[in-house]
């Protein structure tokens, strides 16, 4: 098969606008689904703007040759794909267009919506109109619930449901959601999904609250009951701020475009190298208050069970302002119910490896900037909240039959490593 070439135009929002500006010109080089290699160029107009972003950080500088290939190897622009559509919004697309995927990756970016996350957005040619808006009223929840449960079914979405096509079809992740407006703000509607043993997004939301009161950088969120039965989460867009003229937008990039590896890698990858992203392009004054954010976070993710802390999972926003990258708001942590006493992130964790011990993680604390003592600190005082997780989840409103299913994600302390915190954190100063 010979492969075709597409070209999109990539748009990018500036700081402090709210209307997008062509930056260049994507080549694709495509052999059915595969994408074979890719090409940017970046527009001569674009380059001049005195607040032009970086579409890559990786692998598209601002200066350098007029044609670039994405760095080691790799056949698409890491930035590239952090803003197009992912597994739920390619299927959002495919039911839309009646055609079951794969597709080429031409075709998703052509039928993306226009509220991609970050900055980026798609469109054919520089001098097209912007795309819809990307969302829909929170008032029609209930009718987006149903158009989701239909397009994962594989129902035809009829006229009166059709909003989903526009609100869900920029979006990442493989679990249904829409994009959607309350109060002038931007949020995140994650649905229940026809194959969940149990209300993921009441636990999520709940999760994300007790991680909250743990000290980590959290988005509000908020959980809806609709009738039928149903759950919504909404949880607040980080990449979005409303002002008088609009929402500006903010560049957004995941950790595995960060770290410039293909996703078959990133179980090979760890959060120390995470944390060395922080300290070669963060914001200065930053870095230490990004690298203990980090640490907590990993940490809860052995108290929590979440072992889909792949590096999609973690992302960086552009600070502008401070010249640098700064770790994004926490998203997508759920905790795993499982048997096996022994268990693993999927991050390198420490000394040990991927193995989820709290022990582990303080040995590694280093990687962070911590020292022993204060990272053995940091999780006694983050473990005393999480062990009271039944009371934290039903001050959230959730119900006992609610959280019996992942009662299993629990560990007790001292199976977990906890024996050994307590131990430092005893220890005289």
């Amino acid at each position: 098969m010979t492969s075709k070439r597409a070209n999109t135009t990539v748009f990018a929002m500036l700081p402090g606008a709210v209307n997008a500006v062509p930056a260049g010109t994507l080549s694709l080089f495509e052999e059915g689904a595969v994408v074979q290699a890719s090409r940017f160029r970046y527009g001569t107009r674009y380059v001049e703007r005195p607040n032009a972003i970086e579409v890559d950080p990786v692998s598209l500088p601002l200066t350098g040759p007029a044609e670039r290939e994405p760095a080691n190897g790799l056949t698409e622009f890491g930035a590239i794909r952090d803003a197009a559509p992912d597994l739920w919004g390619r299927l959002v697309i495919e039911r839309k267009l009646g055609r079951t995927g794969p597709l080429p990756e031409s075709v998703y970016l052509e039928h993306a919506g226009g509220n991609p996350a970050g900055a980026l957005e798609f469109r054919a040619r520089p001098n097209s109109p912007p795309r819809d808006g990307g969302t829909a009223p929170a008032t029609e929840l209930a009718y987006l619930v149903q158009a989701a449960a239909r397009i994962e079914a594989g129902e035809p979405v009829p006229a009166n449901l059709a909003a989903i096509f526009d609100a869900g079809s920029s979006l990442g992740g493989a679990r249904p959601k829409a994009a959607v407006l309350s109060e002038g703000r931007q949020w995140l509607a994650k649905f229940e999904s026809r194959g969940d043993r149990w209300n993921v997004p009441a636990i999520e939301c709940a999760t994300l609250q007790m991680a909250r009161q743990c000290g980590l950088n959290v988005p509000e969120v908020r959980l809806l009951r609709l009738a039928g039965d149903k759950t919504v989460t909404l949880i607040e867009r980080f990449d979005r701020r409303a002002t008088a003229a609009g929402f500006e937008r903010t560049h957004f990039v995941s950790g595995l475009t960060m770290l410039g590896v293909h996703s078959t890698e990133m179980s090979r990858a760890s959060y120390a190298d995470l944390a060395r992203v922080i300290e070669q392009r963060g914001v200065a004054g930053a870095v230490a208050t990004d690298r203990i954010e980090l640490f907590r976070r990993m940490v809860f993710n052995i108290l929590v069970s979440n072992d889909d802390d792949h590096l999609r999972n973690h992302g960086f926003v552009l600070d502008a302002k401070g010249g640098g990258w700064r770790l994004s708001p926490l998203y997508d942590v759920v905790p795993k119910p499982q048997i096996a006493q022994e268990r693993f992130l999927l991050l390198g964790v420490g000394p040990r490896g991927r193995l989820a011990t709290l022990d582990n993680a303080v040995d590694g604390s280093g990687q962070f900037g911590l020292t022993a003592r204060a990272a053995a600190e940091i999780v006694d005082q983050m473990a005393r909240i999480v062990r009271q997780w039944r009371v934290a989840f039903a001050g959230d409103g959730i119900e006992e039959r609610e959280m019996e299913p992942v009662a299993t994600a629990f560990r007790r302390y001292a199976e977990i490593g906890g024996d050994a915190i307590g131990k430092l954190v005893r220890q005289p100063a």
